[in-house]
């Protein structure tokens, strides 16, 4: 009995390990937006010593393409304090920096869509990626998203096999999770290959289904919430409640330092989507409602919850 249970697992394993001859050795990048999500993706490309043949930024305008390298540089200068053998010029000189949606090549090429959380703005992006690479079988589509639906950003995606989600979190340079997330027809192959690449720019990929809040944000959107109406009932201070979760349950953050990080307004957008859709785990909160019509966004505007320097 145990002699058939072992050969069972070893074909299954065989079976496993076959797709990996199809899997697409990633050689070139093109990253549409170059706001903290894309130029943080750049960047943490740039960083890797695996020998990525060309790494491309692309943003609508020069503006936001100097601004970019400016933050790249400023990010790497950082990053040099802790590690001095680090040589931040030549890390910028691996990134090419575009207005035009170009890759340096199409051989073995991996696009990451990271603009804003705006469905239409993501959707009509993957039209046009569609026109331009839906005909190449060496070209892999993916959307950095970490709370709209992967399939519904792709609905103009023709070859649906190709295209999946890479969810980073911010900020990149700094954060080792991405999230790989298969949408319905995802293939093994091209999971294979985002799982790969994410190692290579030495991340640590989780994989998980193309359902709301993924994996962390299911959970963490949710705990957000319970601690907001907690504030607003009365039960507690937010400093109590911050305190409360470094201390009692070891979290390097509290739920209101967390989202002063991730933006208020980020925050807003991924409950207001998921509760436009229905979902029974989220509820709009009127203290972020205030904040946000206050522009009081967290870190990024130097107030939110609380209030930070902005040396």
């Amino acid at each position: 009995m145990f002699k058939a249970i072992n050969k069972l697992t070893t074909v299954q394993q065989l079976r496993c390990f076959s797709t990996t001859s199809s899997r697409l050795q990633i050689d070139n990048v093109l990253i549409l937006g170059s706001g903290l999500m894309g130029s943080g993706i750049a960047t943490s490309v740039g960083l890797s010593s695996h020998p990525f043949n060309s790494i491309v930024l692309q943003d609508v305008n020069q503006q936001a393409l100097d601004k970019a390298r400016d933050g790249i540089l400023s990010t790497l200068v950082r990053m040099k304090k802790k590690a001095p053998e680090l040589d931040e010029q030549k890390i910028l000189s691996k990134i090419q920096f575009t207005t035009k949606v170009e890759a340096a090549s199409q051989d073995n090429l991996l696009v990451i869509e990271a603009v804003p959380e705006l469905l239409s703005l993501k959707q009509k992006i993957f039209k046009d990626l569609n026109d331009q690479f839906g005909k190449s079988s060496s070209v892999i589509l993916a959307t950095n998203t970490s709370s709209l639906p992967v399939h519904e950003i792709g609905e103009n995606v023709t070859k649906k096999e190709t295209f999946a989600g890479l969810h980073f979190f911010s900020p990149v340079p700094m954060m080792k999770l991405v999230e790989v997330v298969k949408a319905e027809k995802t293939n093994s192959a091209t999971m294979e290959s985002l799982v790969q690449f994410v190692k290579n720019i030495n991340k640590v990929p989780v994989q998980c289904k193309d359902t709301p809040g993924f994996i962390v944000n299911r959970l963490l959107i949710p705990y957000m919430g319970e601690a907001l109406k907690l504030v607003e009932r009365g039960d507690a201070s937010i400093k109590d409640v911050d305190q409360a979760m470094k201390l009692g349950a070891g979290y390097p953050l509290g739920p209101f330092e967390l989202i002063d990080l991730v933006g208020v307004d980020v925050y807003k957008f991924i409950v207001s989507a998921w509760a436009a859709k229905g979902s029974d785990f989220v509820e709009e909160s009127p203290t972020i409602e205030r904040l946000y019509k206050e522009g009081n966004l967290g870190r990024k505007t130097g107030k939110g919850f609380y209030e930070y320097s902005k040396k």
